[in-house]
């Protein structure tokens, strides 16, 4: 008995899968452990020197204004009041910046393979220039070389007196819901609904008789004129405020401040740079003679490119264009080099000088760009899944 429990033993400890299982188990005690010994000796330490731990600063009151909120906001609002503001910003940066650069960088990625000469050499040169400038200084270009020295209000640059672009920033006229806003926003969306299913039965009979039709301004037509035709039956859907000159500053309408114009375009042209390559390297792996294929059914090099081509460079561009997302919504923590009231400037900022709270105030500013990077990572991923080839 005891030889046939001595080799058990032995071919337990022989057994890969056993081993890989021990192995992982202690990994986890040991990560688990290393981890209750720092969180207790942080909390020793604080309590050694009197500071306070938890979140019960959120509740307390800022008392310091913010320049740009798209939710009311006031001095006495407390910090989680900053924080969702913060949040926002960041939001809104990385949102405008994902797709302006996606579209800049496709077009660039497009023209570098052109066989123009100058378009070629055009989207080289802004690729290897842009490319190769930290963003931090691009930042600060457009802000302190190309906006600051703006006139101020009073000599500022009109457009059809409805747009007004100073050193203050980009001042637009600023929409409100009116009678025609509920009937407008529900043909809209009608409208969207039967645009994915009329461009669905499009890509099917393409692919089922190779007959093209014209999805782009069909749909594009469905989008304007449905949308007109509840106009024109239930009235306008907003209301305009104008921005209008009072003393020294324009007063109503909607701004858009010099920080956020600068971080916006900054982003935009570096990041488009980089997705250029992408797109650039995603269509030449692309076999030659898919468009060889393409030609010889007589389809015009603009549909080739939009039916055959690009569907097929999608599934090396995704992975890549993935990571400069990610990038581009890290970048965006640069903001505070001007100003730019994101979650770094504020929350891991001004909140930070202000209550003390380092530990709890750094941990929450981790975990919103760790979410918010996952939920793009999971997005892409997703969308990456579907589009890919199955095989036969």
């Amino acid at each position: 008995m005891s030889v046939t429990s001595s080799r058990n033993h032995s071919a337990l400890l022989t057994d890969p899968q056993v081993r890989a299982w021990v192995f992982q188990v202690v990994a986890v005690l040991a990560v688990v452990a290393l981890g209750w010994y720092l969180f207790h000796n942080t909390q020793s330490n604080l309590a050694q020197r009197g500071i306070l731990s938890g979140f019960g600063f959120l509740e307390q009151s800022a008392g310091f204004g913010i320049p740009q909120h798209l939710i009311d906001y006031t001095e006495s609002d407390s910090y989680s009041r900053v924080f969702l503001i913060g949040l926002l910003n960041t939001l809104l940066v990385s949102v405008i910046g994902i797709v302006l650069a996606t579209l800049l960088g496709f077009v660039i990625g497009v023209a570098r393979l052109s066989p123009n000469w100058l378009v070629n050499k055009l989207a080289t040169v802004y690729i290897e220039i842009f490319r190769n400038i930290p963003p931090l200084l691009q930042i600060f270009f457009w802000y302190f070389a190309v906006l600051l020295p703006l006139p101020g209000p009073k000599q500022s640059l009109s457009i059809g007196d409805t747009f007004f672009l100073s050193n203050r920033g980009l001042n637009m006229p600023a929409p409100a819901m009116a009678e025609g806003f509920w009937p407008f926003l529900i043909t809209l969306g009608l409208a969207l609904l039967a645009v994915l299913l009329m461009a669905r039965w499009a890509r099917r009979r393409f692919e089922a008789s190779g007959q093209a039709f014209p999805a782009l301004l069909t749909g594009l037509g469905m989008l304007v004129l449905l949308p007109a035709f509840a106009v024109l039956i239930f009235g306008s859907p907003f209301h305009w405020t104008v921005p209008e000159l009072k003393g020294f500053n324009f007063r109503g309408g909607l701004v858009l401040i010099p920080e956020l114009i600068a971080l916006t375009l900054a982003l935009t042209v570096y990041t488009a740079a980089f997705i250029a390559e992408n797109v650039r390297s995603g269509i030449q792996a692309v076999s030659h003679g898919q468009t060889e294929a393409a030609r010889s059914l007589g389809l015009k090099p603009g549909v080739t490119l939009r039916k055959v081509i690009i569907p097929q460079a999608l599934r090396v561009i995704i992975p890549p264009l993935t990571s400069q997302y990610l990038n581009l919504v890290k970048n965006s923590s640069l903001a505070a080099g001007i100003g730019y009231p994101d979650m770094v400037s504020l929350f891991a900022g001004t909140v930070l000088n202000q209550t003390g709270q380092a530990i709890e105030v750094i941990a929450i500013t981790m975990s919103v760009y760790l979410s918010i990077s996952i939920s793009i990572s999971l997005l892409m991923n997703w969308y990456n899944k579907r589009i890919a080839l199955v095989e036969r």
